[in-house]
């Protein structure tokens, strides 16, 4: 070989060989790192197919009429259901083509809490308030449990050199974090479901928990005599002939979602199994069975839906049922908010087949506001912001009641409440004592609901790491310390948050932020760290290019 031994050439290959491997493996990495997700999560826990639940069954006959004994409960939550996406409001998903009379018919029947809010602006710490009564920085349920590896996956996939703000990500953090599966409501902490027992109780969970996974934190242990649980993320199987699935290829979390979930529930704690059709459905079906079983004897029934979360499939059936949307992710999207409301539909039958819905509180709320990493800019509207945000977007949600007998059809409540409000509401309604050895920040809304007492006089806060808010008397302080930003929005005239008027009125923000710092004096510190913080534009999806002017704040979790 002229100018080269054998040897130094087979080397020369050698190492263009590696290159070329090496520059293929980068140009691929995101592939390469979603296959190994992938991977990881088949083979972590196997699926197996779908079995039939028996559920415990009630009394045949009951021992007290359906009258005489404590009102059932049916919790039905949505999950990131946009303020927009309930035709109630006067909108509905795509400029209204999608309704939700279902849901709509819980508020004609009872009470529309017009400003009601959510625990905070994320799933899980949400959850938690909800069922405890408490803030969650109060029981130190602060912020959202991630599996393994997403929140690095999400920053690798993020800080790709096309984002305005780069998300930041804390190894550090990481170390100190304990697994997964035990990121969870301490079991000391008293839920509704637990309040309810001494009633007499029958308590059913059926759908996401997200309140942690090991033995302390799992719905059997805090209080839900049956559980039927979300155990990964996918509604049906991505290839299934039956879905029709929307990517996003612009959001990391939806990247993770797509690789590492799975369509499998458990019962009662049993191993993975597959549900049966459409994960809404499914849900749908055993709730229904769930109150064939129960209609003779009291029983919570808290339906905590997965959607409209992502990852966006919907079923055939629905999506082609909306044939005139034409943007192909807006029917998708539209189609889950079909399924979920027909859901609803059947839920409010089943109770009156059975004869139970005179006796019966119905709820209808969702976590939080929707996200914007959905690419939906309509989602929330007319509110500024999304879930990850303090803004009315993020956090003000439908809150239906109904209980025919007790709240009046077509009862409307202005002044603010929150999900907070649920436990002591409830417990109260079912004849019960709340816990006198904690602090329960939620009030009866009963009185307030049936014009027998007046309106909740009070504060309401939110805290994620530096970024906090409070509300009080139609007033709304937002502080951030990422980036340093003070808003203050006087909702009674301006109740979509277009005007800051921080400057405006220096005292009233001195004023808010001592009622923050009192608050803050009587948290905890939270249970595990954050180990990422997403950079999130007010006024932009994520799909969107966010400009030097576009307001933003970081969200810890």
């Amino acid at each position: 070989m002229t100018g080269l031994k054998k040897w130094q050439a087979y080397a020369l290959a050698g190492v263009v060989a590696l290159t070329a491997v090496a520059g293929t493996a980068f140009v691929f990495r995101k592939d390469l790192i979603l296959y190994f997700v992938a991977t990881r999560a088949r083979d972590a826990t196997v699926v197996l197919p779908n079995r039939d639940i028996l559920w415990q069954q009630g009394p045949e006959v009951a021992a007290e009429a359906a009258g005489k004994r404590p009102p059932n409960i049916v919790f039905i939550l949505a999950d990131d259901l946009g303020f927009n996406d309930i035709s109630y409001f006067g909108g509905g998903a795509a400029d209204g083509i999608v309704q939700t009379p279902h849901i709509d018919s819980i508020a004609r029947n009872g009470a529309n809490f017009t400003r009601a809010y959510s625990g905070t602006a994320a799933c899980a710490p949400s959850r938690a308030a909800l069922l405890t009564g408490r803030y969650g920085t109060r029981t130190g349920f602060e912020f959202t449990p991630t599996p393994p590896g997403m929140t690095r996956i999400m920053d690798l996939f993020y800080n790709d050199g096309s984002r305005r703000h780069e998300m930041l990500f804390d190894a550090e953090a990481v170390k100190r974090q304990p697994p997964f599966a035990e990121q969870g409501l301490p079991g000391s902490e008293i839920t509704l479901a637990e309040a309810l027992k001494p009633r007499g109780y029958h308590n059913i969970h059926i759908g996401k928990w997200h309140l942690g996974n090991s033995e302390e934190f799992r719905p059997n242990a805090q209080g839900f005599d049956e559980t039927v649980m979300l155990e990964s993320g996918l509604f049906l199987p991505e290839d299934s002939p039956d879905v029709v699935n929307a990517k996003l290829p612009f959001d990391p979390i939806d990247q993770f979602l797509w690789a590492r979930m799975r369509y499998a529930t458990s019962y009662n704690g049993s191993e993975w199994f597959e549900p049966k059709g459409y994960l809404t459905d499914y849900y749908t079906d055993e709730a229904v069975k769930a109150i064939e079983a129960n209609r003779n004897r009291p029983f919570f029934l808290y339906l905590a839906h997965w959607a409209v979360h992502t990852p966006l499939q919907a079923s055939r059936e629905d999506y082609d049922a909306l044939a005139e949307i034409e943007d192909e992710r807006l029917r998708v999207y539209g189609a889950m908010i079909r399924a979920l409301d027909r859901s609803v539909g059947r839920v409010l039958a089943a109770l009156k087949d059975n004869g139970l819905d005179d006796n019966t509180i119905v709820i209808f709320s969702s976590d939080n506001g929707g996200p914007g990493y959905i690419g939906i800019p309509d989602v929330n509207a007319p509110f500024r912001g999304w879930k990850l945000t303090f803004f009315e977007g993020g956090i003000r949600v439908p809150f239906f009641v109904q209980w025919p007998g007790t709240i009046a059809p077509g009862t409307t409540r202005e002044t603010p409440v929150a999900h907070i409000d649920l436990f002591p509401t409830l417990v109260t309604a079912a004849g019960g004592d709340l816990p006198d050895d904690r602090v329960i920040d939620g009030v009866d809304l009963l009185p307030y609901a049936g014009d027998a007492g007046a309106a909740p006089d009070r504060a309401l806060f939110w805290r994620n790491a530096y970024y906090r808010v409070v509300q009080k008397d139609g007033w709304k302080l937002q502080v951030t310390t990422k980036p340093e930003r003070t808003w203050l929005f006087n909702l009674n005239e301006d109740p979509t948050e277009k005007v800051n008027l921080a400057e405006l009125y220096p005292e009233r923000v001195a004023e808010m932020t001592g009622l923050l710092d009192a608050h803050d004096a009587t948290q905890r510190e939270p249970l595990f760290p954050a180990v990422g913080e997403m950079p999130v534009t007010i006024d932009k999806t994520l799909e969107e290019e966010a400009t030097e002017d576009d307001e933003y704040i970081y969200w810890a979790g």
